[in-house]
């Protein structure tokens, strides 16, 4: 007897033709079989699924493509690589390897930094939480600190007055570049003056040195304009210095921000079409640097703690369909392995997500869902695709910014992660999570340990 074939109602579909129409351009839906070489399938058959893929390759390019960029612009450029990105050793490693040194905003990611050789004159301590042990730590290290606050500021003149220490200290400033709102919740404004009063109690203390002015003015910039009005205020300051203190800073930290070409929800053109380039950031900065009255041999060094735009493009999630279904409006949806506890970031951008093999040429608006027993678990909710069969694969890509460090142990634990080397080898760089590993943490206390 013939296998009998499963029924779906018919629903209306919108026809695409020619390049462009009201529905927007006719949606490719090109598979992208492999990662640098390595097919998709093999990936996913020696690692499992769900699976993220690093490119060691992409990552170097980028990083060395970002340091030409700036070095043609400005001569003294330092990058400094934003744990809070991403902080897998193997990821960390490449971008020190590339000659970056370390951001940091926490203990336990300075900690990390160190472990992996980064010496402490290499770390940049940023954020608004630093204990008085890390604090203590990271000036015996001569760590470069950046002040956030002024309780901050009191508690490292404690530990230097106590301790006959001297610690190298930066403040970071917050300022009215134009884009709102403002992110004036870390730092020591520009405009009431605040910053130049923090200035001038660390130059009163002998046990602080004051050797950089720090800002970082938000995430996914869209305005490279920005950068230049905040890179000219941090220049005053700068200017200030000297003049009155006579003073020269070692370094102006512009901090990150620089938008990735993941495009956001809500936005209409892709990112690659509006998002400006990694040349026209630095254009903007160099030229606000510029202003700086000094000799070309005295001009402070330029340090960057660009995170998504060099990591964003080198990261995918390999994801299988489990289930296909109708809405009742008659959606297709696609239920795959890989959920909102992977890929956080699906909550504000519409990832690019092909299939991973041959899957026919017609496509319709689909509804991808996780494998979460949570409404909330959907990673597009109007995607173009072709239809899937259970098992098939997709690539969702541009996720190697957040996602692995925002990630969450939650209803299904983390995959593996790989890197696919320059050479073509692939690299476990973290192990998929078990019960083992998640009871390890646990304790039963003795009168809970039976039960009936």
């Amino acid at each position: 007897m013939a296998e009998k074939k499963k029924y779906e109602r018919p629903i209306i579909t919108k026809h695409y033709s020619g390049l462009m129409n009201k529905f927007g351009s006719r949606a490719a839906a090109s598979p992208k079989s492999e990662i640098d070489g390595v097919p998709i399938k093999k990936l996913i058959s020696e690692f499992g699924s769900p699976l993220f893929v690093f490119s060691e390759r992409q990552i170097r390019s980028n990083q060395r493509n970002a340091l030409r960029i700036f070095k043609t612009r400005y001569p003294k450029v330092q990058f400094a690589w934003s744990y809070k990105t991403n902080y897998l050793n193997a990821i960390c490693s490449v971008f020190h390897q590339e000659g970056s040194w370390a951001e940091v905003v926490s203990e336990f990611e300075y900690d990390k930094a160190r472990r992996l050789g980064v010496k402490g004159e290499n770390i940049i301590f940023n954020g608004p939480h630093k204990s008085k042990e890390a604090l203590l730590k990271a000036i015996n290290e001569k760590a470069k600190i950046h002040i956030d606050h002024f309780d901050e500021l009191y508690e490292i003149i404690e530990i230097t007055t106590e301790m006959n220490l001297k610690a190298n200290v930066a403040i970071r400033v917050n300022m009215d570049t134009g884009i709102y709102p403002k992110w004036d919740r870390f730092g020591f404004n520009y405009e009431n003056g605040e910053a130049w009063q923090a200035i001038k109690r660390i130059l009163s203390n002998k046990n602080l040195k004051l050797i950089g002015l720090h800002t970082h003015i938000g995430t996914y910039m869209m305005s490279a304009d920005a950068y230049k009005i905040a890179a000219s205020k941090l220049v005053n300051l700068a200017r200030g210095i000297k003049d009155e203190f006579d003073l020269l800073l070692e370094y102006i930290d512009m901090g990150g921000g620089f938008a990735s070409h993941n495009t956001l929800l809500g936005q209409y053109l892709p990112a690659e079409e509006v998002v400006p380039s990694i040349e026209q950031f630095a254009d903007a900065i160099s030229t606000g640097l510029f202003e700086l009255p000094l000799k070309i041999d005295e001009m402070p060094l330029l340090i960057l703690e660009t995170g998504r735009a060099l990591i964003d493009d080198a990261g995918y999630l390999l994801t299988t369909v489990l289930a296909n279904k109708r809405l009742s409006t008659g959606q297709r949806a696609i239920i795959v392995d890989a959920g909102v506890n992977l890929l956080f970031t699906s909550f504000w951008y519409k990832h690019r997500i092909s299939p991973a093999q041959e899957s026919g040429i017609h496509v319709e608006d689909a509804a991808l869902f996780g494998p979460l027993c949570m409404n909330i678990d959907c990673l597009s909710d109007g995607i173009l695709l072709p239809a899937l069969k259970k098992g098939e694969h997709l690539v969702i890509e541009y996720v190697g910014a957040y996602d692995t460090t925002q990630w969450m142990q939650f209803i299904m634990m983390r995959p593996n992660v790989v890197m696919v080397m320059e050479d073509g080898t692939v690299e476990l760089i973290r192990k998929s999570e078990d019960l083992d590993y998640l009871l390890d943490r646990e304790v039963i206390p003795d009168n809970l340990k039976s039960v009936k």
